[in-house]
């Protein structure tokens, strides 16, 4: 019990801006080997955001409610995931070799590609959020925003490192032994929640998730030749926008 309770304070604090005390344990490799339980502190990142939302909804206009909405999710991850969105745009727009593609990925300035992909993504998943019906907020969001974290954990175990870093610790940990259950039971959860919160659409919004985050994986390694740090945070940004706009058409 004691490991576990570390896990998921090293995945609160990897995961969030929340001041969770580790201790003397090596929270990225904790997190690394506690990664299936990603969508669990997806979900409760989603639901807090979205009460935040249904705050907004009774007394602003919808699309300013799906805003901040989507600004204070943001404000609990900390950007993390929405930086690597960023650099992934950039590395796709970058002209070149695999070399210089990661190059333009590490650059710290943004560039045209990063800007175009982060402002399409951002923009479309605040306009999805102001569409939602005020009472379903919460539960929508949450199973958006544990299909995001799902696919973290799905392209983990599906993809490969495209070298050393910040990505490595996850890929490794969800390649072991136990690579399909650890792959499995947190897709179960996450079908789990998104039937609850909006039946089939809810299925759908989370099966467009995983779909986005294998296409993601597949353009990396032809791009990059795998999986980086920052490809993980654009399966987030676009596995949400994705699980939202299927929830959207369907709610």
């Amino acid at each position: 019990m004691v490991g576990v309770f570390n896990g998921v304070k090293a995945v609160v604090a990897f995961l969030t801006i929340f001041p969770v005390k580790t201790g003397e344990i090596d929270s990225l490799e904790t997190a690394a080997q506690y990664m299936p339980l990603f969508p669990l502190v997806g979900f409760a990142i989603g639901v807090v955001g979205g009460l935040a939302g249904l705050a907004f909804a009774t007394f602003l206009p919808p699309v300013v409610a799906g805003l901040l909405t989507l600004g204070v999710i943001l404000l609990i991850t900390g950007v993390h995931h929405t930086d690597g969105l960023l650099d992934f745009g950039d590395g796709l727009m970058r002209r070149g070799t695999r070399e210089e593609k990661l190059e333009a990925m590490r650059d710290t300035m943004t560039g045209a590609g990063g800007f175009a992909l982060g402002a399409i993504v951002l923009l479309t998943t605040a306009f999805s959020i102001s569409s939602l019906r005020t009472i379903s907020i919460p539960l929508v969001i949450g199973s958006a925003e544990t299909a995001a974290k799902s696919s973290m954990v799905l392209a983990a175990g599906i993809g490969k490192s495209a070298g050393r870093g910040m990505n490595t610790p996850f890929i490794e940990a969800m390649h072991g032994k136990q690579r399909g259950i650890r792959t499995v039971i947190p897709s179960l959860f996450t079908f789990s929640v998104g039937y609850v919160s909006s039946g089939l659409a809810g299925l759908a919004g989370v099966a467009g998730s995983f779909v986005a985050s294998w296409a993601i994986v597949r353009i990396s390694e032809r791009h990059f030749g795998g999986m980086t740090g920052d490809v993980f945070g654009a399966i987030n940004d676009i596995g949400r926008m994705v699980a939202l706009l299927v929830l959207v058409a369907g709610v």
